[in-house]
């Protein structure tokens, strides 16, 4: 004999069973919505990494290698928010994935290379800063030649990409570690040799760059060689003071918006489905890794003096009243100082932060 309690139990099974179906039937759908926040990364870093690029442009002659590989990371961040987090923005709207499964692997496949690109590229600026001698446009060619072949190995069969748990972005199956030996194979490499091992370069680099930067500078001191190394020691003060900062906040600043990101990965993998951790678990941990496109143009800026001299010429070219002259006349007694001496005029010119002063004489 059934109670009352009994035909309530069973009710709250079955809505929760066709809850569960519904969701497995409907993997694009989403239950979350941030569209403010995909739009404030979106503009903030299409306008500090378009600022990059062009000022990277106007001074394209003055470039060294090392600043290459940081137009690199520019180009990945910039292509990477307008070609793909649009997607996001309309399917938060939509509280729903766009386009079902072509956008997906479309938004999984290109955020895929650009990431993998990003991080060669750090890892590329901290292992060449630390041993010098390479070729940065064939380091930048290569990094985006294997994250290109690569990211392409789901599109035969290894691998697939599908929607994250909440619902509006897409990437690698963590969880097809359990479905085959393909699939468990390019899982753990992407992991382990595509995420794993740049970190660690990252991290090794930068640790020997301030080791060789602080025992060179102590064995400096301790000689007091000034003559013979003058060069040397300017070459080390510049890196010292601009170079291995700015890297080092770089590198910094990807591995600490990454790590969430990846430590939830990793526990995917060992899951077969997300019921272990709500949608909300991964979202804020996909937010705080795309605010890594954001924060390197105000590293460059902020470390990079010739950066800020370029920004503020194009401010000047777009606002001619910053770089109109400002004319100031002024008397000056003779040079006895009698009240019948001359009286020459000066005039002050400054333009652009430059003056020059010219001298009027009457007889």
């Amino acid at each position: 004999m059934y109670t009352t309690n009994d035909t309530i139990g069973n009710t709250q099974e079955n809505t929760k069973t066709i809850h569960e179906k519904q969701s497995n039937d409907r993997p694009y759908q989403s239950s979350l919505s941030s569209p403010i926040s995909i739009e404030i990364l979106l503009l903030l870093s299409v306008l500090g990494n378009g600022l990059v690029l062009v000022i990277s442009y106007r001074r394209r002659k003055k470039m060294v290698g090392s600043e290459l590989l940081c137009v690199n990371l520019a180009v990945v961040d910039f292509l990477c928010c307008i070609c793909f987090y649009p997607l996001s923005i309309l399917s938060s709207f939509n509280h729903a994935w766009l386009g079902h499964h072509v956008t997906c692997v479309y938004y999984g496949l290109g955020c895929y290379i650009f990431g993998l690109c990003g991080m060669f590229t750090i890892a590329a600026i901290s292992v060449i800063l630390w041993l010098d001698g390479a070729n940065i446009r064939l380091v930048c060619c290569a990094s985006w030649l294997i994250a290109a072949v690569w990211s392409s190995f789901p599109l035969f069969g290894w691998g697939e990409y599908v929607p994250e748990p909440y619902g509006l972005s897409c990437t690698i199956a963590w969880h097809s570690y359990h479905t085959s030996f393909k699939d468990a194979f390019y899982v753990i490499c992407s992991f382990s040799c595509f995420m794993l091992v740049p970190v660690l370069l990252i991290v090794m680099s930068q640790i020997q760059i301030l080791y060789q930067v602080y025992h060179f500078t102590y064995a400096l001191s301790a000689r007091g060689i000034r003559t013979n190394l003058r060069h040397t020691e300017k070459r080390l003060s510049m890196v010292r003071r601009v170079l291995c900062p700015m890297f080092f906040c770089i590198s910094l600043g990807f591995v600490t918006a990454w790590a969430p990101y990846a430590v939830v990965s990793f526990l995917f993998i060992f899951h077969k489905d997300n019921r272990y951790m709500a949608p909300g678990g991964f979202v804020f941990p996909a937010l705080f890794a795309k605010s890594s496109h954001i924060y390197n143009p105000f590293i460059y800026f902020y470390f990079n003096k010739a950066f800020r001299q370029e920004l503020r010429c194009l401010l000047r070219s777009f606002c001619p009243r910053l770089a109109r002259n400002r004319v100031g006349v002024r008397s000056a007694m003779g040079q006895e100082g009698l009240p019948g001496g001359p009286h020459p005029i000066q005039i002050q010119l400054q333009e652009l932060g430059m003056s020059g002063v010219g001298v009027l004489g009457e007889e």
